[in-house]
């Protein structure tokens, strides 16, 4: 769901070469079932000196907003949703079978459609501005997104699909796809992780058909906005959307994690979804965000030609419903090749109970890395990502252990420390050393950092 930055708590030359085969996929906006022409795994990147980015087989001019790495476009297509026995593949098939059994359009076909293939690659227009997020809103910040220019970006969400496919006409869906953040690192924080994206529309008709005396009940008005609704929505059609979505989550969560299951719902005022939740689930006596959800803003819906209509919106993260469900401790693992992991999830049928068995526990090893900021903007987000460009998974966790301030000079020092563990065998000193200096040495030459080391 557009905006839910606390979701679950995506100019240099490549030498990588294209692939001639690879395709820019287009939107199927009409299919009433599953969509799952995905975007090749095979892909490549090339970014020749003439300062072209070459992806999925269109060319993106690099500008003073292009950030993206080699170690993130090596991600781009992978396309693990997708990859049967996959545990995000059983997560996403578990999720499309309860919907598809659960809601039935009027001619016994499911009502929700499913689209999975859909380009990674988006404009900034479908990202941010057909979201209705300001231009001056701190999530299009270059330290918390991937862009390929000021135009094109790796999508941040889901909902960058939203517009689009309200516009062709669909009023029931699920969009699932791979989505890229800066963001620290941690074993569940990753920069490329993925999101299903829920988008309901009703009609005056289907939202009070079931309601005695319905007859009368109208869906839009001229009033005010309040903290309960938006100004151009009667308070019945809002508490009505509202009860609708906490049962199709309700229900959703409870079928994936069990009947005894507690839900709660928090409130949260998002700029643009108003009123919207959050919905919690106790897990374990702890209490776990796992989605956002809320009443979809009416300008957007309008600006998509759905203006007759009212509807909800949810997002909701695959990593963590997985993590959750299957006991998987390290987002990371979701990245690996290693048979011994993928093959526990190698089961007869989607709804069969897993319990992940532990890889070997590998010892970490920790290096600190201290070095004085540069006067001019400096963002924790350059460094990660500079960090597991070079390290890439071998980096389990980085902690800002120390900041420090020198009295007279008033210069700002920080100290990170790096834990490294490969998730399938032991590392050595002499391996994470080469490593840990090469972070340096990049930290020095790339972010302009007076290095202590």
């Amino acid at each position: 769901m557009a905006m839910l930055w606390k979701f679950m708590r995506v100019a240099k030359c490549s030498k990588t070469a294209l692939s001639p085969k690879v395709k820019v996929r287009g939107i199927s906006t009409h299919s009433r079932h599953s969509s799952s022409k995905s975007v090749p795994s095979d892909f490549a990147a090339n970014v020749p000196c003439s300062n072209t980015l070459e992806l999925l087989g269109k060319a993106y001019p690099q500008d003073d907003y292009s950030n993206v790495t080699e170690k993130i476009l090596s991600k781009v297509g992978k396309n693990l949703h997708n990859k049967k026995h996959h545990p995000l593949w059983l997560i996403k098939e578990q999720v499309k079978d309860h919907f598809y059994k659960q809601y039935i359009g009027r001619r016994g076909t499911p009502l929700f459609s499913v689209y999975d293939g859909l380009s990674p690659v988006v404009t900034v227009q479908q990202n941010f501005d057909s979201l209705l997020i300001p231009q001056n809103h701190a999530s299009r910040r270059k330290e918390d997104n991937y862009y390929l220019n000021r135009n094109h970006m790796l999508r941040a969400h889901t909902s960058a699909h939203q517009w689009d496919l309200i516009r062709s006409g669909l009023d029931a869906f699920l969009a699932v796809g791979d989505v890229y953040r800066r963001d620290t690192i941690d074993n569940t924080h990753y920069p490329v992780f993925h999101q299903m994206e829920g988008v309901r529309l009703f009609s005056c008709h289907e939202l009070f058909s079931s309601i005695k005396d319905g007859e009368g009940l109208q869906l839009f008005e001229q009033g005010h906005r309040t903290a309960h609704k938006q100004e151009c929505h009667t308070m019945e059609a809002v508490r009505l959307v509202e009860f609708n979505l906490k049962q199709v989550l309700t229900k959703l969560m409870t079928h994936l994690f069990g009947d005894g299951l507690q839900v709660r719902w928090v409130d949260c005022d998002f700029p643009f979804t108003h009123p919207s939740f959050e919905m919690e689930i106790n897990f374990q006596g702890e209490w776990m965000e796992v989605l956002g959800c809320g009443v979809m803003e009416q300008q957007l819906v309008n600006s998509a030609g759905a203006q007759d209509k009212i509807g909800w919106a949810f997002g909701l993260g695959l990593e963590r419903l997985a993590m959750i469900l299957y006991s998987i401790p390290d987002i990371r693992l979701f990245w690996s090749e290693d048979e011994r992991f993928l093959k526990q999830f190698i089961v007869p049928h989607i709804w069969q109970k897993i319990k992940f068995q532990p890889l070997s526990k590998y010892p970490p090893l920790v290096n600190d890395i201290s070095f004085w900021l540069p006067f001019e903007t400096y963002s924790e987000n350059d460094f990660y990502d500079l960090a597991r460009n070079i390290g890439g998974d071998l980096i389990e966790k980085i902690v800002l252990v120390d900041e420090f301030t020198h009295p007279e000079t008033k210069k700002v020092s920080h100290c990170y420390r790096i834990i490294y563990r490969h998730p399938e065998r032991t590392l050595t000193q002499n391996e994470v050393h080469r490593i840990h200096q090469a972070i340096e040495e990049s930290a020095v030459r790339e972010l302009g950092v007076e290095g202590r080391f």
